[in-house]
């Protein structure tokens, strides 16, 4: 079975068999207007030569993880764990330049908790370390064009390729990170795939999150009392089952819209930034898929 065809029945199948989440029939959502996914440019590295453009966004898609953990970092004034992430890297591009391939085999903890403002000892910070020597094994000797013009074009290969490559990208049966790599190489200009549609959303914590807001999925009442009380959710069948019914729930909505799913996560997401729905606690879970 391909990749995304994978995904999308391992998320039907397990939204199907649902006891804490369930997609409310017929719910409604209205689109403010026509979303057009784009990049922030005050918090991401484009304004490079194109090979280091796109080994900016190998390299923060590769470390695009650790919502569970966000609440714990030290963050920027105004910004959000990921932003904090991402900012920070983009002033490690403009000021260093982007890691080689050796360098990125041979990074450790010190190394990236110093580029992000973070103490060593964090956990996730290994985890970073841990991620970006696989991009560099992966890499191997090619540039960060040759490894995405491996692909050839596809956005599903790209995805493929992740995943095989690097452990860390292994998220079965949702591979979110993974399915977000090439769109945000295309969105920097740095790719072009024929097959960005075919993408499904890019389950997180915040798509379901704002869903649930919305109206669209409703949670059992224990699960619902542990995260409104903000206490963390183990890996596991509840968090599966918020991520699968979410990805089932865009399925139908981005039908319903005429959209691909892919642009309904990026209008959700940022809808998701907004204070009325930050006030809300969203799902946390401690994992590296997101």
């Amino acid at each position: 079975m391909r990749l995304i065809d994978e995904v999308r029945a391992s998320a039907a199948e397990i939204a199907e068999r649902a006891r804490s989440v369930r997609i409310v029939p017929d719910a409604a959502l209205e689109l403010d207007a026509a979303p057009v996914p784009a990049l922030d440019r005050t918090l991401h590295y484009l304004d490079g030569e194109a090979e280091d453009v796109a080994r900016y966004f190998l390299t923060l898609d590769a470390i695009n993880f650790g919502s569970g953990w966000f609440p714990t970092l030290r963050k920027r004034p105004g910004h959000s764990g990921y932003a904090t992430v991402a900012a920070s890297l983009t002033d490690h591009f403009r000021a260093a330049g982007p890691w080689t391939n050796a360098q990125l085999r041979g990074i450790d903890t010190p190394t990236i908790a110093g580029v992000l403002d973070q103490q060593p000892g964090h956990e996730l910070m290994s985890l970073y370390a841990q991620a970006l020597r696989d991009l560099g094994a992966s890499l191997g000797n090619r540039s960060a064009l040759d490894w995405i013009a491996a692909a050839a074009g596809s956005a599903e290969r790209l995805a493929s390729q992740a995943v095989l490559g690097m452990p860390l990208f292994r998220d079965r049966p949702f591979y979110k990170r993974a399915q977000l790599l090439p769109t945000d190489l295309a969105l920097a200009g740095v790719a072009q795939f024929d097959d960005l549609d075919r993408l499904t959303i890019f389950a997180d914590n915040v798509v379901p999150h704002v869903l649930r807001c919305d109206g669209v999925l409703e949670y059992g009442e224990e699960l619902a009392w542990r995260i409104d009380s903000e206490r963390l959710l183990e890996p596991g069948r509840e968090e599966r089952e918020i991520r699968a019914c979410a990805l089932v729930a865009c399925e139908r909505l981005a039908e319903r819209h005429g959209i691909a799913p892919r642009v309904l996560d990026h209008w959700l997401w940022n809808r998701g930034q907004s204070r009325e729905y930050k006030v809300r606690p969203r799902h946390r879970c401690r994992c590296v898929y997101y």
